[in-house]
């Protein structure tokens, strides 16, 4: 009863100019990522209030090469019915979705994926995104058999995530910590906008 999010959150969706312009100026769409190693499962990835960290992204996409000109766009979320990995009521969900694929793969002679990277950090994280993976296509197929008992396939997912550096020896608080939200059904996104610079002259209600 109390796993609901508010209605409306803000995220901020780092990428090329190229992009914002197709998005914010040409009424254009963001394109799902569908790598096996996202984080939370494939979909539209946003850094949740947090255009900061939206930016620094883009930008390390640009020293990369994969960016020519950084840029951030602004959207309005519905996270609908989410898979909210910051409630005990869905990590729980989480971790006994991945006690039913371990038995799969094992029946199946297959090996698990696993997370990987060259930092503590695994920034592949092949293994969770399967896992996140198969509990939305075992929740779409128990829809489709007409077993869902009324629960939908998620229409999003949502984590908190430490990463980065710690801020200060011994801190439990790392640079890059951040809330991610990976939007699966695009009917949640009610609209794209370009952010905009604050006006000095008043506070930030």
């Amino acid at each position: 009863m109390y796993s609901r999010l508010p209605s409306l959150v803000i995220g901020f969706h780092g990428c090329d100019i190229s992009t914002f312009q197709k998005v914010v100026c040409d009424s254009g769409e963001l394109t799902p990522s569908n790598n096996n190693y996202d984080w939370l499962g494939n979909g539209i990835y946003f850094w949740e209030q947090n255009y900061d960290r939206a930016l620094q992204w883009a930008k390390e996409q640009a020293e990369r090469g994969r960016v020519s000109e950084p840029a951030v766009v602004g959207a309005v979320i519905d996270l609908g019915y989410c898979l909210n990995l910051t409630d005990s009521h869905y990590t729980g969900l989480l971790k006994n979705e991945y006690r039913l694929m371990k038995q799969e793969f094992q029946q199946l002679g297959l090996d698990m994926p696993k997370n990987t990277g060259r930092t503590e950090d695994l920034l592949l994280r092949k293994l969770d995104c399967a896992v996140i993976e198969h509990l939305h296509h075992r929740m779409e197929g128990r829809r489709e058999a007409e077993q869902a008992e009324g629960v939908e396939p998620f229409d999003s997912a949502r984590g908190l995530f430490s990463e980065g550096d710690r801020i200060y020896p011994g801190a439990g608080i790392r640079e890059k910590t951040h809330v991610q939200i990976c939007v699966r059904n695009p009917n949640c996104i009610k609209g794209y906008f370009a952010p905009r610079e604050a006006d000095p002259a008043w506070r930030i209600p």
